[in-house]
């Protein structure tokens, strides 16, 4: 998946979806757009759990609500593992930074 694919698709996502079940990422935007996309499904079935509770329907409402809270759930995760592949790179360009202040050739 290259980095500059952003899904605008059912299709677009399913695609997504499945590199992400089997663990084929290939950058930090990937587990960005993953969370995105759990992000976005969770608000979508928020907005049915309202729905349905609106009209009386326990049922409905519980199984979205369900739905809602496993995607929320996705998404942070996602979200923490994009945000601690930026901070390795911030630490690997913290490090390039300090070894070029004391004259270390770049590299090491």
């Amino acid at each position: 998946m290259s980095q500059d694919h952003t899904p605008n698709t059912a299709a677009d996502l399913d695609t997504l979806h499945d590199a992400a079940e089997d663990d084929e990422f290939e950058s930090i935007g990937d587990h960005h757009r993953m969370a995105a996309h759990h992000f976005s499904a969770a608000a979508k079935h928020h907005l049915a759990a309202a729905v349905a509770d609106d009209e009386g329907d326990d049922e409905a409402n519980a199984r979205h609500a369900h739905l809602a809270y496993r995607h929320q759930l996705n998404a942070v995760q996602y979200a923490e593992i994009a945000a601690m592949d930026n901070e390795s790179l911030e630490d690997t360009i913290e490090d390039a930074v300090s070894g070029a202040l004391m004259g270390e050739p770049a590299g090491r």
